[in-house]
């Protein structure tokens, strides 16, 4: 098929994804908002209407367009339970999950493998405090070590995540990370197929015990288009992708182990399986853009938030039943919810200026780092997703200046050394990376952890070396040597 008629097909298909996003944004999924007994947040102000819902075709589950990922939970010192060695904030899981539940928000997505083994405890706690029939679980068999790949093993961890979760039946199971690995098609039979695990949550199915039985997919296309040509075997009820505005057409340009979104949604839209929506924001990277880039999202809608941009990009095809979101602070959700309440789907025209921004975005060099931190932990202690996603932030910034001539070099060292000192401490920088490469074949981009690392600690030495050398050339300034 030629470019040409691709790009055809493509618009079409958009164009029907806005009228029917368009129709749900006018009530056709909707319903209202939960009252606030405690009284209206200030932000509440923000969330204008009623939450859009997409309807599943096979169970009827009307489920939030607004998904909320369990995955970045609040840690007591404020930051993501997933960073550092801090407990699950309880109390505020609690408190969001509340505001989540009140304002529409019914699938809450988790794993055993979130939070450092803690999500699917925090989550089970929070939502037990609400009815049953009021939610939809969504969890994952991450059987990804070896030591777990045996039946019995992969069948213990689902069994504790019943346990955990305080359920009797998952809503949603996903077969976690499928064509992730140095050989995706070989570790995909070893954790489902070799061990009879996919056959005995087929039979769990059957039982009741999971009501939709799906997979998440990473990395290796062979895997995807495998298991969709065994759909009639295996009936997937959903499959969760990665899909967002730069990943639409530029994915595999990031990345060439990566499959561009376009082709991920339609595989599934033609064959009328749900799609569940992660990195809607590529870790943070589509709400932390360049400075030119923010400029010109604000231009177009001075009073949304540039985060707002890529949710409604993801929430606009029909065949999304939920995007999710990690939301670590009230202001995550709150936000996120603005847009979703109801969403307004995009136009053709604001469809274009998103592929027009991506096209602009990749002129950035950033790292595609998504912060997940499969890579963690580092058996040498580097905070490496810190690492990459301080990099990204001084690029996007103007602050990566190679030119020591340039006017600007001095103000941009200065920044990147004192942000990156304070982003990671020293034993958890990048020099003290030996290259064991233990970490890249658990990236669901397929980074290069080490190569990037070293690029890293040699730009850091540059920039201290150029203080260093700074100083002493005023030294023997005031001396009189020069």
């Amino acid at each position: 098929m030629d470019k040409k008629q691709n790009k055809a097909i493509s618009r079409r298909d958009f164009l029907k994804t806005a009228g029917a996003a368009g129709l749900a944004s006018a009530g056709l999924y909707a319903c209202h908002n939960a009252s606030n007994p405690a009284g209206k947040n200030k932000a509440d102000t923000a969330i204008t209407g009623e939450m859009t819902y997409r309807t599943n075709p096979k169970t009827g589950d009307r489920v939030s367009l607004l998904g909320f990922g369990m995955m970045r939970l609040p840690s007591v010192g404020g930051r993501s339970a997933r960073e550092g060695n801090e407990e699950i904030d309880q109390e505020t899981v609690n408190q969001l999950v509340d505001y989540a539940l009140e304002h529409g928000v019914n699938y809450f997505d988790t794993s055993p493998a979130y939070c450092r083994g803690g999500s699917e405890r925090a989550t089970g706690i929070a939502l037990s405090r609400h009815p049953r029939d009021k939610y939809f679980i969504a969890t994952k068999l991450s059987n990804f070590a070896p030591s777990t790949w045996s039946r019995e093993a992969s069948i213990a961890m689902y069994q504790n995540s019943l346990k955990q979760l305080q359920t009797d039946y998952i809503d949603y199971l996903l077969l976690h990370g499928i064509g992730m690995g140095r050989d995706g098609m070989k570790e995909f039979e070893a954790r489902y197929i070799d061990n009879g695990v996919l056959d005995y949550l087929m039979e769990e199915r059957r039982a009741g015990r999971i009501r939709n039985l799906g997979f998440s997919y990473h990395g290796d296309i062979r895997v995807f288009d495998h298991l969709l040509a065994e759909h009639d075997r295996y009936q997937w009820d959903f499959v969760q992708i990665q899909l967002n505005y730069l990943d639409w057409k530029y994915a595999k340009q990031i990345n060439p182990t990566n499959t561009n979104a376009e082709y991920l949604y339609n595989e599934l839209a033609k064959r009328h399986i749900p799609a569940v929506i992660m990195e809607p924001l590529l870790g943070g990277r589509l709400s932390n853009v360049p400075d030119r880039i923010v400029a010109r999202l604000k231009q177009r809608e001075p009073e949304r938030s540039i985060a707002s941009w890529a949710f409604r990009f993801a929430g606009s095809f029909p065949d999304v039943l939920t995007v999710l979101s990690g939301m670590t602070r009230m202001e995550h959700l709150q936000d996120n919810l603005s847009t979703y309440s109801p969403l307004k789907a995009l136009t053709d025209d604001e469809f274009d200026f998103l592929q027009q921004t991506a096209t602009q975005m990749m002129q950035f060099d950033t790292i595609p780092c998504n912060d997940c931190k499969y890579c963690m932990p580092c058996p040498y202690g580097i905070d490496i997703p810190a690492l990459l996603l301080h990099y990204n932030k001084c690029l996007n910034e103007g602050n990566i200046i190679a030119d020591p001539q340039d006017e600007d070099y001095q103000r941009a060292r200065r920044a990147y050394l004192i942000g990156y000192d304070r982003s990671v401490p020293k034993l958890r920088q990048a020099d003290h990376c030996i290259g064991c490469n233990q970490c890249s074949p658990h990236c669901p981009q397929g980074i290069n952890i080490p190569h990037e690392l070293h690029r890293i600690a040699h730009y850091v030495d540059n920039l201290k070396q150029e203080k260093t050398g700074g100083k002493r050339q005023q030294h023997r300034r005031r001396r009189g040597w020069q």
